[in-house]
Order: C-alpha cells, then structure tokens, then sequence
C-alpha cells in the first residue's frame, strides 16, 4: 500500500519568467486551479493521503495554498463565492502535508534524496507537477500505476511514447514486454536525455514514479550526471540492473506543463472540457 506521494516543487520555473520570479511555477493556474493541487488531488484518488513537499527559497505560496485562509473565507463566508473554495478544503481536510527544502538545485534525484526524512524507509509515489495528467475516463495515473506495483512490488516509471527527435528531452527506457494487457516493460536500460541517434527506444519516462525505499541509498552514492546534477534515472537504472524497475505505459494524456507551449495547450483543453 502506497501512503506518501512526493512532491519536487524546488525548481525556478526559468520558462516561465518573469512570470516565476516570485510564483512558483508549481502554483500557475490552468483555469482557476494551479498546477500543484492537480497533482494533490490525483494523489489522492490513487488512496494517498500523506502529501511530501521538497520546496525551495520563494515557495511560500505552496503551503499558503493548502492551508486555512482565516480571513479570506471570512470575507465570502455567505457569498455566491464561497462554494469555490470547497474543493481545497475538501483536500485539506482528507490530506496531511508536510515540507522540506532543498537548499541547491543539484537534479531531480537530489531533490527525491532531499524529500527522504519525509518518506522514511516504505515505498512512495512522486509527482512533478508540471506533467498534467488526464485520464479521459480511466483511472488516474497515478492509480493505475499502484495497481501495476501492487503486482510486481518494484520500483514503477511512468512512459508514453515521443516523437524520436524528442529524445532528448526526457530519460528514455529500453526494455522487455511482460505484459501487453497492461502495457509494462521490464527496464533493461535507461538514458538521460539521449541525442536521437543514441536513443535506445522512443518511450520516454514523464513525471510519476513509484519507488522502493532503497533508492535513498543508491541515490546517496550516484554521481552526478548530465548537466552536474544527481539524476534519478542513473539511480533507476542501479535497480534495473537487478531486473527492479517496471515501466508502465500508462492510459491517459498528459501536457507538459513546464512549456509555455503545453501549458497553453492544457488551459484550452481544460477549458473546452469545463465550459463547451
């Protein structure tokens, strides 16, 4: 049974400047609802309600966000306003949320790394949250994946197929079908960012993770990588090695929302959803 999900929410959102100078990237909205609580609310529909948060200089806001606003719900208490808050107090009242910072920005396992006097020694999930996820009808994400380790109890990636001169944008996986019902591969390999011309296959890792409690450790001993920084798909492939990792090739749509480009194609995928 899964009970925590990860949070990496440390980063600067650089794309997104000037816009991320002083609002976390984590905290931009698609429609009226930022990006973070997306994440919070797949989280808990995966029957998660332990919420890990790695933040960093700036972050405030997160936990503002999914606190009690005194003063604000004074103000609207018996307005026609009102009701717009139910969904985040709904996810207040449900969830337990907790934080840490990291204090460099040194990649994506470092921040996993930093986040583990949070998780203690049990296996967790990991949402970055500027991968928006829609499941157009099926289970979350999210959910889906606890079922795939509830059957192979090993650490499980997230993948879906990219155009090959993407590559190098995203870890990339090489593996071994196990089960085409469920789309999941045994990982054989895993690439940084590979060139295409170095690029084993296609399907690319996006941002949700279940992981063994054991990558604390080889993260502690993974050098750093590509770009300086402790990258979690070197730590991912130690396990691999061992025939630990599962890659799951999941049934949803996801945006990237870390592009202005995926993030405006989300709002207007959200909004003809919401309002047409």
């Amino acid at each position: 049974m899964i009970t925590k999900c990860l949070f990496p929410a440390a980063g600067y959102g650089t794309r997104f400047l000037p816009a991320t100078k002083a609002t976390p990237k984590e905290m931009l909205p698609v429609l009226t609802k930022p990006l973070i609580q997306y994440g919070v609310e797949e989280a808990l529909e995966a029957g998660i309600n332990t919420m890990a948060v790695v933040t960093g200089r700036g972050k405030r806001a997160i936990e503002d966000h999914f606190d009690i606003s005194y003063e604000l719900e004074h103000q609207i208490k018996g307005t026609s306003k009102e009701p717009l808050l139910d969904e985040i107090r709904s996810l207040i009242s449900q969830c337990t949320f907790s934080y840490t910072r990291q204090l460099q920005m040194k990649g994506l396992g470092h921040a996993i790394l930093t986040g583990e006097t949070l998780i203690g020694n049990e296996p967790f999930a990991v949402i970055l949250a500027d991968d928006l996820c829609e499941n157009n009808g099926n289970d979350s994400v999210l959910k889906q994946m606890t079922e795939v380790y509830e059957k192979y109890q090993c650490s499980i990636v997230a993948i879906e197929e990219v155009p090959m001169d993407q590559t190098n944008k995203y870890g990339v996986i090489a593996g071994k079908l196990v089960d085409n019902t469920d789309d999941t591969y045994r990982v054989t390999n895993m690439v940084e960012k590979p060139d295409p011309k170095d690029a084993p296959t296609n399907m690319a890792i996006i941002g949700r993770y279940i992981l063994t409690p054991d990558i604390f450790d080889i993260l502690r001993n993974t050098e750093p990588g590509k770009g300086g920084e402790i990258q979690i798909t070197d730590a991912l492939l130690e396990q691999a090695k061992q025939g630990k990792v599962i890659a799951y090739k999941f049934k949803g749509r996801r945006f990237d929302c870390g592009s202005v480009e995926g993030f405006v194609e989300a709002t207007n995928y959200f909004y003809e959803k919401t309002f047409q």
